[in-house]
């Protein structure tokens, strides 16, 4: 029998493991960047074209690369940073492995034009599909100029799968945004189609935070600093009143790179413990420097993953400072016991002692048509009306009062029972809604639920899935009429977003337009909010929009109308009635009846359950004991 196990083509593995290390335009942003960086670059220019499909071109002005080490640049497991096992153990670069421009070659068209400092001469290097096309001398700037084109151009079956530019667009700014937060001395600029998204100039830790995240966020920082033999942590954190209930604002850094730890982030929610509002997350950017020997950065091909060595140790160290910045900035809520200005109320007296209540001196013969004769005239003294109390009440004590002026105070928890008419209902049944709304019973329970009798027994309606679903469907419906009512704001909110945040918010406008929404863009990542949907206009515009915009962060904007169905859905979640909200007996008749008028009365749009029915059978039998 003959062998069968082969050796791989180098262009066969190094698409490979391109699948490893490229998995879109925003994986060779990162790769690129990050090897401008190692290269002692001050100024780094990044330009995509259709959010990275068509072009990728990488500029900087770091020490550039000699003829022959430009075109070992892109061998597989070529590199100038390790040169045995132990220096696995010692890494303080971004990029080591010497897999990232081997792979980017595989699956794109690769320009580069590259001169070291000092010499006349650069270097001009072709590859397409792994293959050398062309190498001569170029007399090119100083530093390193990549150049993508046609990502993926012989891999169609990835190329497919590449989302929107949108979204893909969105990906490239938050690796950007990780590499500017963690090198705030490097000057780092984003154009989209020429057009810029963000130039970020050289600066500290705290204004690039704000350049990224816009000036609202400034007042939020509270510095965070400590220092211990294992590791020394700064940076900064939210205070809670801040608090969003959405990611997007957090990031760890150990040595410079960006690193994802859930453990970390339980530790940094430790420290606010009993401090933020249910589901809310705080705001944090914090950096670690601990010694290269004791973490292992190799574990995962994107390398955002990071092992320590003494995890535990750090965790109690993260968690005690983020307390003791809360502690030490006075971020905690407080009670302010100074009444200076505050209203002098008396103390009511005793049973025992006399107590009248003020009484008005009117002048009960004053005529405005007959001054002269019935009017009042100097030195008349008015008479004093007696007040309602006495005349009322005189000589009665308090518990002497007819039942009904002072109603018993009841003990025990009351629940709410409102009924359009006195008689209850029989023979409705849950199949028939309209006959049992016209004279239905009502009962709120725990303001939370609405319960009603039909002819089988006992209906049970939640009422906040049930306007979810009354609104989702409405939602639905403006999306396919694309008539909608707006309600013009006289004072319009303004959102001020970071680069991610803004271009999804951009890629929803339309979409939010036809919902009624007046969104209008300003420069510098600004947006007022001229109007919302008539029918949304009691709620807060502002937050609505944040809440949307987070729920798109973690998934991505591409076909329509999976778009208008999440956002119809996120809308009808984030604008429905809230639990505790007592409704009067003309609301729960107006929400029953347009909940049976929606096409699926039984579930919300979340795929949960609005009402059930409590058989008369079983309540019976739970009598019977």
């Amino acid at each position: 029998m003959s062998d069968i196990i082969r050796l791989l083509p180098d262009s066969v593995a190094n698409q490979i493991a391109a699948g490893e290390v490229i998995q879109r335009p925003a994986s060779v942003v990162k790769e690129l960047v990050e090897n401008a960086m190692d290269a002692g670059a001050e100024q780094i220019t990044v330009h995509v074209k259709d959010a990275g499909r068509t072009l990728i071109q990488v500029i900087d002005n770091g020490k550039g690369m000699s003829p022959t080490d430009a075109r070992m640049a892109f061998e597989r497991h070529a590199t100038s940073k390790i040169r045995e096992a132990n220096d696995l153990f010692a890494i303080r670069t971004m990029g080591f492995r010497g897999e990232a421009l081997a792979s980017i070659a595989s699956v794109a068209d690769v320009e580069l034009k590259t001169r070291q400092r000092g010499e006349e001469l650069g270097t001009y290097l072709h590859i397409l599909g792994s293959v050398v096309q062309k190498q001569q001398l170029d007399p090119c700037p100083e530093g390193s100029n990549f150049s993508v084109k046609n990502l993926f151009f012989n891999v169609p079956a990835r190329r497919k799968f590449l989302k929107s530019n949108s979204s893909e667009l969105k990906n490239i700014i938050s690796e950007l945004q990780r590499v500017a937060l963690a090198n705030p001395a490097i000057a780092i600029s984003l154009l989209q189609n020429q057009s810029p998204v963000f130039e970020l100039p050289p600066e500290n830790v705290h204004k690039r935070i704000v350049s990224l995240f816009g000036k609202g966020i400034n007042n939020s920082l509270t510095p965070v600093e400590t220092e211990t033999t294992l590791v020394k942590i700064s940076g900064f954190i939210g205070q809670p009143k801040y608090a969003k209930k959405s990611f997007g604002e957090q990031f760890f850094f150990v040595n410079g790179r960006f690193m994802k730890h859930p453990f970390f982030h339980k530790a940094v929610m430790n420290g606010y413990d009993k401090l933020l509002l249910p589901d809310c997350i705080p705001s944090y950017f914090l950096y670690f420097e601990v010694d290269p020997a004791s973490i292992d950065i190799n574990i995962h091909p994107t390398k955002t993953e990071i092992k320590f060595e003494d995890e535990m140790a750090i965790w109690q160290i993260l968690q005690a400072a983020i307390r003791e910045a809360i502690g030490k900035y006075n971020l905690m809520p407080a009670i302010d016991f100074d009444q200076r200005g505050s209203i002098d109320i008396p103390i009511m007296p005793g049973r025992g002692s006399h107590f009248e209540m003020p009484g008005i001196e009117v002048d009960r013969f004053y005529n405005p048509f007959h001054t002269e004769s019935q009017g009042w005239k100097p030195g008349y003294q008015r008479e004093s009306v007696p007040n309602q109390w006495e005349q009322l009440y005189g000589g009665l004590e308090k518990k002497e009062f007819a039942p009904g002026l002072f109603p018993p105070v009841v003990e025990r928890e009351s629940i709410a029972f409102r009924s359009r008419e006195e008689s209850m209902l029989s023979g409705e049944s849950a199949s028939d809604p309209q006959s049992l709304a016209t004279g239905a019973t009502f009962l709120q329970l725990k303001n939370r639920y609405l319960l009603t009798p039909v002819k089988s027994g006992l209906m049970i309606i939640d009422q906040r899935e049930a306007h979810a679903r009354i609104l989702y469907e409405k939602f639905v419906q403006m999306f396919g009429s694309h008539l909608s009512a707006s309600q013009r704001l006289l004072f319009p909110p303004v959102l001020e977003l970071s680069p991610a945040d803004a271009e999804i918010l951009q890629a929803l406008r339309q979409e939010l337009q036809q919902l009624g929404f007046e969104i209008r863009a300003e420069a510098g990542n600004l947006f007022y909010i001229d109007g919302t949907p008539a029918v949304l206009s009691h709620l807060d515009a502002k937050e609505l929009l944040d809440q949307v915009i987070a729920s798109f962060q973690e998934q991505p904007v591409d076909l329509m109308e999976e778009v208008r169905g999440q956002l119809a859905l996120i809308l009808a979640q984030s604008s429905a009635v809230h639990y505790g909200v007592a409704l009067k007996q003309e609301e729960m008749n107006h929400l029953f009846n347009q909940l049976f008028a929606c096409q699926s009365p039984a579930y919300s749009p979340s795929g949960k359950r609005i009402l059930t029915i409590l058989p008369m059978a079983e309540i019976e039998n739970m009598l019977r004991g």
